[in-house]
């Protein structure tokens, strides 16, 4: 389980909230209100306070490098540093499976300036999952694709769910998390609220 206690930052928080794995949890809410910067948190990307646990085990208890393995971050805007895709990977023989859900099975022989903004977050989630995290932190995953590639996604998202990966991930579709049949949480002002008919 993913376990979030009283997380806060200058601009958020605090938070509290559970993911148990093989659970999908989605959050929602306008444009500032701070879902990006929960994920950023989590992670330990941005200063914070609060407990943060993955199973019994404490993030302050590991180096933030493992962490990050661990509880992976896939971005609204991925980072690519290598002319081609098949540098941003480890184990290419790992890979085959993800990148089929994905349909990019060719995609390593690529050079990155030709992938598309879709292509480009496609590959990110498979970049993230190669690494067998335990939890996967989404931010806006299908938010640049279109109806086909978005159930490709979620088709992926459900799977790694079947899995036992715990998956928190954040979205303007208000239509998603039935889709993945995830829980809901609304954030406002950096701060959850409660929706209709929904416990925190």
């Amino acid at each position: 389980m993913l376990a979030i206690e009283d997380l806060r930052t200058p601009l958020i928080g605090p938070v509290s909230l559970a993911v148990e794995r093989g659970q999908i949890s989605a959050l929602l809410g306008p444009s500032g209100s701070g879902k990006s910067l929960i994920l950023r948190a989590i992670v330990d990307l941005d200063p914070n306070e609060g407990t943060v646990t993955l199973d019994v085990q404490e993030r302050a208890s590991m180096p933030a490098p493992e962490w990050r393995r661990r509880v992976a971050l896939v971005p609204a805007e991925s980072g690519w540093w290598a002319d081609r895709v098949c540098d941003h990977f480890d184990a290419e023989s790992e890979l085959a499976g993800l990148l089929e859900a994905v349909e990019l099975p060719e995609a390593l022989d690529w050079y990155v300036a030709r992938l598309s903004s879709g292509e480009r977050h496609r590959l990110a989630i498979v970049r993230a999952l190669a690494n067998r995290p335990d939890a996967l932190l989404l931010d806006e995953p299908t938010a640049t694709l279109d109806e086909h590639a978005t159930g490709l996604v979620e088709a992926l998202i459900r799977d790694q769910c079947e899995r036992g990966v715990a998956v928190l991930l954040v979205t303007h579709d208000e239509a998603q998390p039935a889709r993945l049949s995830a829980g809901r949480h609304r954030v406002e002002r950096g701060r959850l609220v409660s929706l209709p008919g929904v416990a925190l």
